[in-house]
């Protein structure tokens, strides 16, 4: 029975931040001291080193489940199902409805309840529920869809991923200009037509891995002590990232049968382009394998870390022609993989 993805939809907000748009911003040190080099300084180096030079942030109006709906909606059309059809609805997230310009975030009802309410599903078997595993997220809510349909649970679900991620970041922090906004949705089924979920893994480090990315207060001392904002250990994650990630890509594909040769595209979370580069040139290397050109379609320099959405998003972007030089063609071998808060990895080869 092959189980793959039949539908795509994602939604890029239309608000532009430019990395100029930070050199007025006063970044301060987590101990609340001045940086010793200006902003054009260091937003010359946080470009050279992550490859952004602009994101996406959400309308004020829109929430979380709004985004995550826009992405649905556009995924049932591009997968000619009925919404009624659905037998789970799948919402990965971490932070909830961060509504803008407060401080609280809100996950009661879940942010899938959201969705199901915002689509009109009136059919109650129709479960919905929400998956916080980090970045990974959206692959954690695939995974799980694939298993569902396997067993025979369910025929058909729908797997969303988004975030608000700058209506959580410390702007006294230069990590803040790393995070955006953004969903990506996916309607997997088992389908005669569709692609097929070859193989998959997941893996959670958390002993001293597990508080890498944490939530905890602003680093100005005149800011509310009782505001917590996302907060990481950069160096550390980029070390934990390129030790683990490889191997599971690798772990993934030997799996899934597939040889290295015949692997066309490479999906991976879009959190820092020279991390990302370094994964890849990595996992190609437990192969004896130098990089083949033009194998890793990415978005973070124009779209930034939108978190779980970044994976769908980047998917849907491909198959919609908007990254021309990157082309799928029916049979081809992809890898999508992803690394984030718990620390957790993941990754599925895909069969388009």
């Amino acid at each position: 029975m092959k189980i793959g993805i039949t539908g795509t939809g994602s939604h890029i907000p239309s608000l532009v931040t430019k990395n100029e748009d930070f050199l007025e911003h006063e970044f301060l040190e987590a101990d609340g001291s001045s940086f010793h080099q200006d902003n054009a300084v260091t937003i010359e180096k946080f470009k050279a080193i992550t490859g952004i030079q602009e994101r996406r942030y959400a309308d004020p109006d829109l929430k979380t489940s709004d985004l995550g709906f826009i992405a649905a909606e556009k995924a049932l059309v591009d997968a000619k199902v009925d919404k009624e059809t659905l037998d789970y609805i799948i919402f990965a997230h971490n932070f909830g409805d961060m509504t803008y310009g407060k401080i609280q975030g809100d996950t009661l009802p879940s942010l899938a309840t959201r969705v199901k309410h915002l689509l009109q599903i009136k059919n109650p078997r129709c479960v919905a529920y929400d998956v916080i595993f980090g970045c990974p997220g959206w692959i954690e809510g695939t995974i799980q869809a694939h298993a569902f349909i396997k067993s025979g649970m369910a025929k058909k679900c729908l797997v969303i991923g988004g975030e608000t991620l700058s209506r959580v970041v410390d702007h006294h922090d230069r990590d803040s200009m790393i995070f955006s906004d953004g969903a990506g949705a996916t309607i997997i089924e088992a389908n005669p037509d569709s692609g097929e979920i070859l193989s998959h893994v997941s893996a959670t480090y958390a002993n001293e891995e597990a508080y890498y990315l944490y939530f905890d207060k602003t680093n100005s001392a005149q800011g509310c002590t009782d505001t917590r904002y996302i907060k990481m250990q950069g160096r550390k994650i980029y070390e934990f990232a390129c030790t683990h990630v490889p191997q599971a890509m690798k772990d993934c594909l030997d799996q899934s049968g597939i040889g290295i040769d015949e692997l066309k595209k490479i999906f991976i979370h879009q959190a820092n382009e020279k991390m990302d580069e370094a994964i890849v040139k990595r996992f190609y290397r437990l192969y004896g394998k130098e990089v083949p050109e033009n194998i890793m379609p990415m978005s973070i320099q124009k779209l930034g870390n939108s978190s779980v959405a970044t994976v769908p998003t980047l998917y849907d972007m491909v198959l919609k022609g908007e990254l021309p030089q990157h082309r799928l063609k029916k049979g081809d071998v992809v890898i999508f993989a992803s690394v984030g808060a718990g620390m957790n990895i993941n990754a599925i080869a895909y069969r388009y």
